[in-house]
């Protein structure tokens, strides 16, 4: 298929990730000082592969690429770095720069610039920008972080019940400052509380004459400014929202949730729990050896000390083994099936509990299903790890017991990798960050007593 002519060379074409040649002929311009050449290779490129390819630049070459771009920089792409690589750049930019560049923001983007900076540098930031437009993003700075009031942006559209849908249109048509996106207007008295919303179709269906009040939705969802952002993503995802007002504790309207960052939200949450499951943290792939060592370290200690716990287990019955060898080379066939088990109930339990989908109503049940499970692949892997035992080894009483503790570990594993998070989530402990050690520990542990101890009664 023949290239688009406005393509430029090296340029990846939509949907195509960053390419090699790209990033050397950026690396080669910034080398070289040859601003137009840069300009060229980057300037139809999508903020989100501009993200990528400054990811990919050198360290040292991030800040010049975007000194390079000028105002041909897309502010945009701040909002899509990798949160390591966007430190970094704010670190190394120059106060007023980053005031400039805050100026041209919406709030919720602003803010999530500048809110890891320390105080003192925040204030210094602040300073420089407008009083008018500083207020703003310092109110959303006073909320906590992964709140409403951290993600919300404080452009919207507000007006009073007596207006036509008439004014409201010709107010949008001539008022400059208004947001860039937006589907719904938000209807509010004197004190800036909230009676209703008008969406845009709606809007634009009514005729002129007819008061929004008559048209507005008096019982919208809405969302308190100190609410934590993955309950916020759960609304919408429940309700299929596309925006939600975000009120203070007197019921005023301070600004709106859009969901594009509510889909960023979303996947946060979700790589959250998959590395927590992991015991790897935050990191991200631009994170250095040391910052991904040093958050590896902690799980990686305490995974030792619970395989310490299990090879004492192992030790109890060390006469036992040395009385048939065949027990060391089984036993650890137990302790895997029974974690892999665990594993794959923790995981489903994990993500049910941060969705609240499992919760006290539905919790027996679940945890019943989950026993019954463990029970019916325990006695269809027993049956065959006996089989494969038997044959093996020619021993029908070591088939016995191997499918016995088979049949045991299976149905622990799969109590144990619900009932863990649940107790966790009860005490107010992260289940994504602690379970995988718990159930792990658990699983070895009854699947190395179990195998051994009854081989030592009915064996030895």
């Amino acid at each position: 298929m023949a290239s688009d002519n406005n393509q430029t060379e090296n340029t990846p074409a939509e949907g195509e990730e960053v390419n090699r040649e790209l990033i050397r002929s950026v690396i080669d311009a910034l080398d070289e000082g040859e601003d137009k050449k840069l300009k060229e290779l980057v300037g139809e490129l999508h903020s989100t592969d501009v993200a990528d390819l400054i990811e990919h630049l050198p360290e040292k070459k991030r800040n010049h690429f975007i000194e390079q771009m000028g105002e041909d920089f897309n502010i945009d792409t701040y909002t899509e770095l990798e949160e390591p690589v966007l430190a970094k750049i704010v670190e190394d930019m120059p106060n007023d720069q980053l005031a400039g560049v805050i100026r041209q923001m919406d709030t919720d983007d602003a803010v999530y610039l500048i809110e890891d900076l320390d105080q003192s540098e925040q204030d210094e930031i602040l300073k420089q920008i407008p009083v008018g437009e500083r207020a703003p993003l310092e109110r959303s700075l006073e909320y906590p972080e992964d709140s409403a009031g951290r993600l919300m942006q404080a452009e919207f559209i507000a007006v009073p019940p007596f207006w036509s849908v008439g004014q409201t249109i010709d107010y949008m048509r001539e008022t400059t400052d208004l947001p860039d996106d937006f589907s719904e207007i938000y209807v509010i008295n004197p004190d800036f509380h909230l009676l209703g919303i008008v969406t845009l179709n709606r809007l634009l269906r009514t005729s002129r004459p007819i008061p929004v009040s008559e048209i507005m939705n008096e019982d919208p969802n809405l969302v308190d400014a100190h609410l934590d952002q993955e309950e916020v993503a759960r609304q919408f995802e429940r309700y299929n929202l596309i925006s939600m007002p975000v009120i203070d504790n007197d019921q005023r309207l301070l600004g709106v949730v859009m969901v594009d960052d509510i889909v960023d939200v979303i996947h946060e949450e979700a790589e959250e729990d998959i590395h927590r499951l992991g015991g790897v943290g935050d990191e991200a792939l631009t994170d250095n050896v040391i910052n991904i060592a040093k958050s590896r370290f902690t799980w990686l200690a305490i995974n030792l000390f619970t395989a310490i716990l299990a090879s004492i287990v192992i030790n109890m019955f060390d006469a036992t083994i040395n009385e048939k060898v065949a027990l060391a080379v089984l036993m650890t066939v137990v302790a895997s099936m029974g974690g892999n088990a665990a594993t794959q109930t923790m995981t489903v339990s994990v993500r049910a509990l941060a969705t609240k989908e499992l919760n006290p109503v539905n919790a027996v049940r679940v945890v019943t299903r989950e026993g019954m499970v463990g029970i019916i692949n325990g006695l269809i892997f027993a049956f065959v790890t006996g089989l494969v035992t038997l044959v093996w080894f020619h021993s029908l009483g070591l088939a016995v017991i191997m499918g016995a503790a088979m049949i045991v570990n299976m149905l622990v594993a799969g109590l144990s990798g619900i009932l863990i998070p649940i107790v966790l989530e009860r005490y107010k402990i992260d289940p994504a960050v602690a379970s995988g050690v718990f159930v792990t520990t658990v699983t070895d542990i009854i699947g190395f007593f179990s195998f051994l101890g009854l081989a030592a009664l009915f064996l030895v």
